[in-house]
């Protein structure tokens, strides 16, 4: 059984499947999420495309990886899984960037705007975390844009793929492409806060 936790499209990873299929050889997809973070501590999630048996039998070993270890669907539904999950976490760096940015162009202490924020329904583990980071300016790599950008990319061809009309995923994307195009790949996602600011010649502070 060979299990692949890389994010690739969904239809390469059937093409893969069928393939290995014909060669008497098993595959599941098992994207993961939760960072760098979760991959040291083994608190994954881990969304699985793939035959149901074949996952009971690998589950085990996705447990010392992982706490929510869900089986999806059938080949290709891993990635899929993966794709709606960038796209809510990309969308989301998004809300919270636009947060920042339009409270302190009111004159409105972006700190205390999260830190009410984060009693409501508003609050997030992004806006938790990745709000801190923005309000820092601190965009040392966690899960870098190049990779994010790559991601969208993938989404995108899906989107295009099946005829799915996806307008807030296409806007992250484009985000994406200008903080590569800007010279930040090497960054954490959430510097998608300079994405904003250079549209309004504005910057929360020193880059770091």
């Amino acid at each position: 059984t060979i299990v692949d936790m890389s994010t690739v499209s969904p239809a390469a990873t059937r093409r893969i499947a069928a393939a290995l299929a014909e060669r008497g050889v098993h595959m599941l997809d098992a994207p993961v999420s939760g960072g760098e973070t979760g991959a040291r501590e083994g608190t994954l999630s881990i969304m699985v495309g793939g035959e149901a048996p074949i996952f009971d039998k690998i589950r085990p070993l996705f447990e010392i990886l992982g706490k929510n270890i869900v089986h999806v669907g059938g080949h290709g539904a891993g990635q899929v899984v993966k794709c709606c999950n960038q796209i809510v976490v990309g969308l989301t760096f998004e809300g919270v960037a636009e947060a920042i940015l339009l409270a302190r162009r009111n004159g409105v202490d972006p700190v205390k705007m999260r830190e009410a924020l984060m009693g409501g329904f508003a609050g997030s583990r992004i806006l938790d975390v990745h709000g801190q980071r923005m309000l820092d300016a601190n965009y040392k790599a966690g899960f870098k844009v190049k990779l994010h950008h790559k991601d969208m990319a993938i989404v995108m061809d899906n989107a295009q793929e099946t005829a799915t009309p996806l307008p807030g995923a296409a806007l992250i994307a484009q985000q994406m492409n200008a903080l590569m195009g800007a010279g930040d790949s090497e960054l954490d996602s959430s510097a998608l806060m300079r994405a904003l600011e250079r549209l309004v010649g504005e910057n929360l502070g020193n880059d770091k």
